[in-house]
């Protein structure tokens, strides 16, 4: 069954086109270990909750943008050996494909597939 990772980010908005080149890099990565497709969206239209929202889920700064993506995988197995081959790999360390935002604050996680209309 189709397995999702999820993130959610801030990025300093003055970063978004290091955002795109980290991004561009680490999806060829991705593809190469097994990922069926990666997503990165800049966020352009996102409300401020009364209670929560994505904002506050990434303790957003006010010259950042919050970023929504997902990779896709074929299944939770392939995810598993394609994330450990991603941590190893050398063009995937910080001096060669530098995180353009604070990573503490990126929110992530796994996703079992149940509707895809």
């Amino acid at each position: 069954m189709t397995y999702v990772d999820g993130f959610v980010a801030a990025v300093p908005t003055a970063n978004k086109q290091a955002y795109i080149k980290h991004a561009e890099t680490s999806a060829a990565l991705f593809k190469e270990f097994g990922a069926l497709s990666i997503v990165e969206c800049w966020g352009d239209d996102i409300p401020e909750g009364k209670l929560n929202s994505l904002h506050t889920a990434v303790m957003r700064k006010e010259d950042e943008t919050v970023v929504f993506s997902w990779v896709t995988w074929p299944d939770k197995a392939t995810r598993d050996a394609g994330w450990e081959k991603l941590m190893a790999d050398p063009r995937m360390q910080p001096d060669v494909n530098p995180m353009p935002f604070d990573g503490s604050r990126l929110i992530f996680g796994g996703f079992e597939m149940i509707v895809n209309a």
